[in-house]
């Protein structure tokens, strides 16, 4: 037996730490995995008897490549494709003052100086479904189908996956929405706890546009044996488990999902800390829905690049501006939008 490093081509959060170990840990070749965000890298020990590092490197990528990754033996030069901005730059511009102008207009109410709304909550959730979702929620979805469709049943598990995943974040967002009365939280507090969310939002943004490799090192994450944990469920081969699935979502290492419980605590209510992460999960719903039952894929496009920033950009907007507005509700600066 013995201990093989890999780059990882790819991996871009924590996210895809969790589901490449997965992964390569369900290989019968492979005892251990350990996967390494900041060095984009992986060890991997196991018995892959005479085969060269390259031929190892191109039997596990094989694994890996559903989930838009690879492995190599050199590490990957990073090129960033600068030419993305010119696209992204203006979409991300359009999609803000359509925001702006909305929200001037009182047609949505995306954000206050006071509150993420169910508004802000959705959006958040339509970018996570192709950033950090689709790679840790989105390789659970397609390591279960296979599964099941083993089975010939292909339909009934998806649905069952989905309403699981409401349902939970439904509930267990009142739950964290009602700890938060118990702790007396305060402005101070809601205000610390804001500025985390904010925080968090503009690691996430900057982290999209793929230009910046130390800000990976800065995303916040659950322990990974909760994301190894609820990964490992796809394997139980149950009428319910993919319901069981589906709640168990709440608790993977996701920083959209992350931020959104911090800021739910804050509103310290149960139904509004229920209705905030079940936004959330509705704004996920069309993208991993769409994964559920067709091969998408949006890694693997060839636009991803522009997509990613521009969701990036739209992500450090609304970073910024709830740094501004948690600034404005705790009163150290008048403030600065008329909405």
């Amino acid at each position: 037996m013995q201990t093989y490093k890999f780059h990882v081509n790819g991996m871009h959060c924590n996210s895809c730490v969790v589901l490449t170990e997965s992964e390569l840990g369900d290989l019968p070749q492979v005892k251990q995995v350990k996967a390494c965000l900041p060095d984009l890298s992986v060890e991997v020990t196991g018995e892959f008897g005479e085969k060269t590092n390259e031929q190892i490197a191109a039997e596990l990528s094989t694994t890996l490549q559903p989930h838009g990754y690879t492995l190599s033996l050199e590490k990957e030069t990073k090129i960033i494709n600068w030419s993305d901005f010119y696209k992204a730059i203006p979409i991300a511009a359009g999609f803000i003052v359509v925001f702006i102008a909305l929200q001037k207009m009182g047609i949505v109410n995306l954000v206050t100086a006071s509150e993420v709304s169910y508004g802000t909550a959705f959006v958040i959730g339509l970018i996570a479904s192709v950033s950090t979702c689709m790679a840790i929620v989105g390789g659970l979805v397609l390591s279960m189908s296979a599964n099941f469709a083993k089975e010939g049943d292909k339909t009934k598990p998806q649905i069952l996956f989905h309403v699981g995943r409401l349902a939970s974040f439904f509930i267990l967002g009142g739950v964290v929405g009602a700890l938060g009365s118990t702790f007396q939280l305060g402005i101070a507090g809601t205000f610390i706890l804001n500025l985390l969310v904010a925080s968090v939002l503009l690691i996430l943004g900057i982290n999209l546009l793929d230009i910046f490799p130390w800000v990976k090192k800065l995303q916040p994450a659950m322990p990974t044996f909760i994301g190894k944990r609820v990964h490992s469920l796809k394997n139980i081969n149950h009428t319910l488990t993919p319901m069981l699935v589906g709640v168990a979502t709440f608790f993977l290492p996701c920083g959209f999902t992350q931020s959104m419980q911090i800021y739910t605590l804050t509103t310290g209510n149960f139904w509004t800390g229920a209705f905030i992460m079940f936004t959330f999960a509705l704004g996920t719903l069309p993208v991993l829905a769409l994964l559920s039952f067709s091969s998408l894929g949006i890694h693997k496009k060839a636009q991803s690049g522009i997509f990613f920033k521009t969701a990036g950009l739209v992500v450090i907007f609304f970073g910024i501006f709830n740094l501004i507005n948690s600034l404005v509700g705790f009163g150290l600066i008048p403030p600065l939008f008329n909405f």
